[in-house]
């Protein structure tokens, strides 16, 4: 290997410069030239295939800082048809003339999918991302448990798996955590603590919905944050337990504050939050309000006049109130567990394109010995029988529906991640950055003004 690739896909994470900087510096000690590839897969649809040189004269260029979230180098959804054999013909090409000996991408389940005709051309590996943590197998053999039935129209599938028989083993998860997570999980808990004061102050019920799509992760780590109730996408909405438990706590605190996932079903597995039919490019339904749609059942089934017998609002709508962490939980500096091993990842997928691997995935293994370890993985192992790879849902074992809450399970999965997942210098840095005078004076310098300048084009 003489030259790598390597880009970023999907949505921004705050760990994506620490994987750059971590595949970056292990490239410097074996004098392998890195370039990233500007604006994920996109970029291989220009002729001109724009390109950062990462590490002239093997050493990092001074805009890769590992400590800033997002990407230097840009992403986007688009992904490569395996279907178009000719658009595919002249990637290979383009890439070729650059003189690309393999490629790195830093992305989810969508990336790798992604990658999987490209690893017929030339050797690629992944170093994984995403704050939902669903990138990942719950046991080896879960890919086996999909079943694909036909839809009506022609090459229409959709997906359903059948009961497992496999025993889970949190030390045989593979792919433990990813990074992302963990950042991603600290802001959801700190909004909690901040929303939760508004709520007890007015005595108010408060749904707060994160982000994670089908799967349930960051919603059962924001227990950190001490909500009354966590609704996670793998177990239906109770409606009637829910209020039961609401009524219960509105009278014992006069306060509720529920988490909800953005991906959560009813008793007939319908998303709440789905009530648009569009999709992103990934093919992904946009969800669009879960926690308004929950708020919706709240109110209809509550009433004002609970409310007005209490003395504590005119109405429901007026008592209940909705907020989304949004686009803050994948945003902004990386905390110390995030920053190092999406650096180690970023290392190891040089290492496993060096070793000869291809269609491999850099992946952050956990054992209650060992701790935490990064090795290969077989990105085939992660493919269903049809080549498709699923989002992994959190494993249910991992939650208690009646409390609606971690199960012990649940606490002993989050436990190794985030004890000691925060830094001193990330406090540090908090301290010296947020009242920088400074900041009054001078505006925002963006990251994308600098490297603009470095961007160079195949002639």
């Amino acid at each position: 290997m003489k030259r790598i690739g390597i880009l970023t896909a999907g949505g921004d994470t705050p760990a994506l410069n620490a994987a750059i900087h971590g595949a970056v510096a292990r490239a410097n000690e074996l004098k392998i030239e890195l370039y990233g590839f500007i604006k994920g897969f996109n970029c291989f649809f220009n002729s001109r295939l724009p390109h950062v040189h990462l590490n002239p004269l093997f050493q990092s260029i001074p805009e890769l800082d590992p400590t800033k979230g997002g990407t230097l180098i840009g992403s986007t959804r688009d992904y490569i048809d395996p279907e178009k054999r000719a658009e595919l013909d002249r990637i290979t090409e383009r890439l070729k003339r650059l003189g690309i000996d393999g490629l790195i991408a830093i992305g989810g389940d969508g990336t790798l999918n992604g990658l999987q005709p490209l690893a017929e051309r030339l050797p690629t590996v992944l170093a994984p991302k995403t704050i939902d943590n669903d990138l990942g197998l719950n046991y080896p053999s879960e890919p086996d448990e999909w079943m694909r039935i036909d839809g009506d129209a022609p090459h229409a599938y959709r997906y359903t798996r059948s009961p497992s028989n496999a025993v889970f083993d949190l030390d045989q998860i593979v792919n433990y955590v990813t990074p992302g997570y963990a950042t991603a999980v600290m802001v959801t808990a700190q909004g909690i603590g901040r929303v939760r004061t508004t709520a007890e102050s007015h005595r108010r019920i408060a749904i707060i919905e994160v982000m994670g799509r089908q799967s349930g992760y960051i919603a059962l780590g924001t227990a950190y944050g001490q909500p009354d109730i966590i609704l996670v996408p793998e177990y239906p909405l109770e409606i009637e337990r829910v209020v039961e438990r609401v009524k219960y706590l509105y009278d014992l605190q006069k306060n509720v504050v529920i988490v909800c996932g953005e991906g959560i079903v009813d008793e007939q597995g319908r998303e709440l939050g789905a009530v648009s039919t569009s999709t992103d490019p990934a093919g992904n339904i946009t969800l669009s309000g879960a926690a308004e749609a929950l708020r919706a059942k709240l109110i209809d089934r509550l009433g004002d006049r609970y409310f007005q017998l209490y003395r504590r609002g005119r109405s429901a709508k007026e008592a209940i109130f909705t907020r989304k962490v949004g686009h803050t939980q994948r945003g902004g500096r990386p905390i110390l567990f995030d920053r190092f091993y999406a650096a180690l990842l970023g290392s190891t997928a040089v290492d496993l394109l060096v070793e000869g691997r291809n269609n491999a995935v850099a992946v952050l293994q956990y054992h209650s010995e060992k701790g935490f370890h990064v090795e290969g993985y077989d990105a085939n192992r992660f493919r269903d029988r049809w080549g498709l790879i699923h989002a992994r849902y959190m494993h249910p074992a991992l939650y208690d529906p009646k409390l609606m809450k971690p199960s012990k399970m649940g606490i002993d999965y989050l436990l190794p991640i985030f004890t000691d997942a925060i830094g001193s210098d990330d406090a540090e840095y908090m301290r010296q950055t947020v009242f920088n005078p400074g900041n009054l004076a001078q505006p925002y310098h963006s990251i994308n003004t600098d490297v603009h300048k470095r961007i160079r084009y195949l002639e």
